[in-house]
């Protein structure tokens, strides 16, 4: 009697074992399982609900950054006056070429501090540390807020009174008036323009402008999509996007778009 008591304990401790083991092997098989599904993102990439969007551009040279930027710096020197040889070459120097921490967290291309900031603000070491920096949208007002900086403030009025392809002037006068403290800065500036050769962008306004070729705008109208107007403009959808700091492809009716047409042979 005593043995049979035995033998069914036996047996009951091998059972609940064999059940434990089992259970065990599901739990990790599960846990693999979910660990695999998991979405792997991109540099540069963030999860939204299910959607993955990219902030701001990955940029892995200084000439993909002038790909990228090279028609809104056109369009800012079709409006301000101010070379887009400057504009870039300020842009790649304070940005890093779009990588540095201003650029990456705040769409600061041009280092440009708080002063009478009323916007969004990014603490950030520099000539002092944690000093207050401007903060953008999108890199599109980063680059706008640079030509109004300089249009609207007294102590820049002389570049405005140099040629727009004396690209060396400006690059100069640009430190005489106290926007950067680095005394070789405009010779960085030079430097940049000329190994990247940005001054080609400013012979465009030297060119007889035509109707096709003058910065306007444009007023969304019912019907209207990024592809039609980008069509009519001889523009592409991320040039469009570019020049007006848009994400997405929603359209508004009564939406103002700033447009800078390109020859057909460009």
């Amino acid at each position: 009697m005593i043995n049979r008591i035995v033998l069914i304990l036996a047996l009951s401790f091998i059972i609940v074992s064999c059940g434990s083991r089992k259970k065990s092997a599901r739990n990790v098989d599960t846990r693999i399982k979910k660990e695999d599904t998991r979405p792997r993102l991109k540099k540069g990439e963030t999860v939204v609900g299910s959607k993955e969007l990219t902030k701001t551009p990955v940029i892995s040279s200084t000439n993909e950054y002038i790909a990228i930027y090279k028609d809104i710096a056109i369009f800012e020197m079709k409006q301000y006056g101010i070379p887009a040889s400057i504009t870039l070459a300020q842009g790649i120097l304070e940005s890093g070429s779009g990588r540095g921490r201003l650029a990456v967290k705040a769409n600061n291309h041009f280092g440009i501090k708080c002063h009478d900031w009323k916007g969004k603000k990014i603490y950030h070491d520099d000539d002092a540390a944690q000093e207050c920096f401007r903060k953008y949208r999108n890199a599109n007002k980063s680059f706008r807020d640079h030509s109004e900086f300089l249009a609207n403030r007294k102590r820049y009025a002389k570049l405005f009174q140099l040629e727009k392809d004396d690209y060396k002037g400006w690059a100069k006068e640009l430190r005489r008036a106290g926007y950067a403290t680095d005394r070789k800065y405009p010779q960085k500036l030079i430097s940049l323009i000329e190994r990247y050769e940005l001054y080609k962008f400013d012979e465009k306004s030297n060119k007889k402008s035509s109707r096709s070729d003058i910065a306007k705008t444009y007023t969304v109208v019912k019907g209207d999509t990024l592809y039609s107007i980008s069509k009519k403009h001889n523009l592409t959808i991320k040039e469009l996007q570019l020049l007006n700091g848009l994400e997405g492809t929603e359209l508004s009716v009564g939406q103002i778009l700033n447009i800078y047409p390109k020859e057909k042979n460009q």
